[in-house]
């Protein structure tokens, strides 16, 4: 028995860990590595590197003289052992030539270097994206590939790859879209040692093979794949998980010897002059206006001030009182290339007027019947311009149609286009998705019922018409948005009032094979209208809600005073959550605009309990503040905003609910 006893207290000891033994570490921190920058030294002096600046981004091209200036040792990330993560991701962001036929150039290899062996490799193709590693068992060692076709990379355009591996699946995500997977038969070996290796950025050590891009964006990430924490992104094509720090820097004044360290190139010039025009080709280049002293940057279609004095908002006064054919629910300010600018009022009874922006002012231009209409929507397909209005009410048979109407460049007016029935429409919303075009109606109610499908309509290039394409199960629907995160489509819908209650669940839906999908709701209290902004890079929604009310509770003045909320997207979560609780009365809209840096929301307040004459308010974004009050507007029955600009200035306008009168408010800066 005590020589039992003796043998279990042994077991004892050997199973159980001493005080001082070291616990399990991965070989390299679970954190991204960024490659990139083990060859980019902070101080610079590094031969073989010329930083370049291409669609304003800059990026790193690497020298065919001697590849080893841009490889570090394997032992500098791996640390703790000498293994290779099982699980990884590899996320590059590059912009690459066009390649003849049958070329291969190397993204980054990972070499033994005394047997001069390939351990691991990424390379493409003008055709393909290749990924290597070297297998091994008791038969001996050979080379796996696996290969994703990718021919969307050689547009000369900056994209971001994401490559995950875990053991025998390969996934390839392209510019945070759809990611393209692949089950191997051979899985990534899980114990790939890296003793006495060395990386190579841009080659396989040799000039051959040589990567003759540029390259913004390196990184390791172990042990997990990175596209969640990348994507969705605003601008997926640059899409950021870590960059060397010297590529962070603005454009402009070099820090220190910055230009002796790296040699520098930018494809750029400064135009003298009138306003020139911004589009892809004057990309990153600058425009210098000597008439105010500042000095700009055309930044995809806008030219953004550099130097210059700031503009900002410090009042805003009243410029046109516009008299309307009546009461007015909707306005909408768009431009015709060659024309001018209009404004196009939904007016509440028999016939609602378009404007034109004339001397200074909107001045009558074109009458269009319409029947208690709600809203316009301008849009453009190719070269054709549409107008479409929602009509809340029936026609003299009793019929109701909203109705789009096409611009006739011969009679300069809107003429008739196509009739679509609708049920009490109150808004109409026109959007892109994968090259097609979608119309989509907001149906408030079909008699009693609120509870009704909302519509999407494709337009048919065969038959040049809008075609029904989805129903979507609507609450008394008061609005509609369209907005894109990165390459993903979503919609969201302002349900007001489902027979009982206001108190009811808006939706947002995303754009997934060919539908639009739930995705997120919203608790609204009588939602009349969202409104989508960016600032920076960061995405916001503002919902305006205009009454709390149920059947069983007795109305109170103080219902039609209560919050409405901004939402700000929270990429890592993938949903919007509340970021600011704003007291409204009656809220029937929202606008964002900006005034030189700084950024607005003007809310419609129409209705306190009491009064029509009620304040707008015009909010600014102060950072961690929020939004904050900074005019009082008086208004009477205020239902809609627009914001828009002339070669004048800025401008407001509101459109009036409760009176025959829209407002022109002038913005003035200084």
């Amino acid at each position: 028995m005590s020589a039992l006893l003796m043998l279990c207290a042994v077991l004892l000891l050997l199973g159980t860990p001493s005080r001082g033994a070291r616990p399990w570490e991965p070989c390299t921190d679970l954190r991204p590595l960024d490659i990139l920058a083990e060859v980019v030294p902070l101080n610079g002096a590094t031969s073989g590197i010329r930083m370049v600046q291409v669609e304003g981004v800059r990026g790193l091209q690497f020298s065919a003289t001697e590849p080893r200036t841009t490889s570090f040792p394997a032992s500098r990330i791996f640390s703790s052992c000498d293994f290779f993560p099982e699980e990884f991701s590899i996320i590059v962001t590059l912009r690459v030539p066009n390649l003849p036929p049958k070329k291969n150039e190397y993204l980054l290899s990972l070499l033994a270097e005394e047997r001069d062996t390939l351990l691991l490799g990424l390379r493409y193709s003008p055709t393909q994206l290749h990924f290597l590693f070297l297998s091994e068992d008791l038969a001996g060692a050979w080379q796996t590939r696996v290969s994703f076709w990718s021919p969307g990379l050689m547009d000369s355009r900056w994209h971001t790859l994401i490559l995950a591996v875990s053991q025998g699946s390969f996934s390839l995500t392209t510019d945070c879209g759809l990611p393209v997977d692949i089950m191997a038969d051979v899985s990534f070996p899980p114990t790939l040692s890296v003793r006495g290796a060395r990386f190579f950025i841009g080659s396989r050590k040799r000039t051959k093979g040589l990567f003759t891009g540029v390259i913004r964006q390196l990184v390791l990430l172990p042990g997990s794949d990175a596209t969640p924490q990348l994507c969705p992104s605003r601008n997926a094509r640059l899409a950021e998980l870590s960059i060397p720090q010297v590529l962070k820097r603005l454009t402009g004044k070099p820090d220190d010897n910055e230009v002796l360290n790296y040699p520098y190139e930018a494809d750029m010039k400064v135009t003298l002059g009138s306003r020139p025009p911004c589009t892809k080709a004057e990309g990153a280049q600058f425009w210098f206006d000597a008439a105010q002293k500042g000095l700009y940057l055309c930044a995809g279609s806008e030219w953004v001030s550099v130097l210059a004095a700031k503009t900002k908002l410090d009042y805003v006064e009243e410029h046109q009182s516009l008299h309307t054919n009546s009461e007015t629910l909707g306005i909408e300010v768009f431009s015709i290339p060659g024309v001018g600018l209009f404004a196009a009022a939904a007016n509440r009874k028999a016939r609602s007027a378009i404007y034109k922006w004339t001397d200074g002012k909107f001045v009558s231009y074109q009458n269009i019947a319409t029947h208690q209409a709600q809203s316009w929507r301008h849009f453009t397909i190719g070269k054709k311009i549409f107008l479409a209005v929602a009509n809340f009410g029936p026609n003299e048979r009793g019929q109701e149609f909203s109705v789009i109407y096409k611009w006739s460049p011969r009679k300069l007016k809107f003429t008739l286009y196509q009739r679509i029935a609708t049920h009490s429409a109150r808004d109409w919303e026109a959007f892109e998705v994968d090259g097609e075009h979608f119309l989509v109606v907001a149906n408030h109610r079909e008699g009693d019922n609120h509870n009704i499908d909302s519509m999407v309509y494709r337009w048919n290039p065969s038959s040049q018409l809008f075609e029904a394409n989805q129903s979507i199960a609507t609450s008394g629907a008061y609005d509609w948005e369209f907005f894109t995160v990165g390459p993903y489509s979503f919609l969201v819908v302002a349900n007001t009032f489902n027979g009982t209650s206001t108190q009811v669940h808006s939706h947002l839906y995303i754009w997934l094979v060919g539908a639009f999908q739930l995705f997120q709701s919203f608790l609204t209290f009588g939602a009349a209208d969202w409104e989508v902004f960016h600032i920076g890079e960061r995405i916001f929604l503002a919902v305006a809600n205009s009454h709390s009310y149920d059947v069983q509770m007795q109305a109170q003045n103080d219902s039609y005073v209560l919050s409405s909320v901004i939402y700000e997207l929270n990429i890592t979560a993938q949903t919007f959550v509340k970021f600011q609780d704003i007291p409204t009365c009656s809220a029937l809209d929202w606008e964002f605009f900006s005034v030189g840096e700084d950024h607005f929301l003007v809310v419609a307040n129409s209705f306190d309990g009491n009064t029509f004459s009620v304040n707008s308010i015009i909010y600014r974004w102060q950072g961690y503040e929020g939004f904050v009050a900074v005019h009082k507007l008086p208004t009477f029955g205020c239902r809609d905003w627009e914001a828009f600009n002339t070669t004048a200035g800025s401008y407001l306008i509101y459109s009036s609910a409760k009176e025959p009168l829209s407002r022109v408010l002038k913005l003035r800066t200084g």
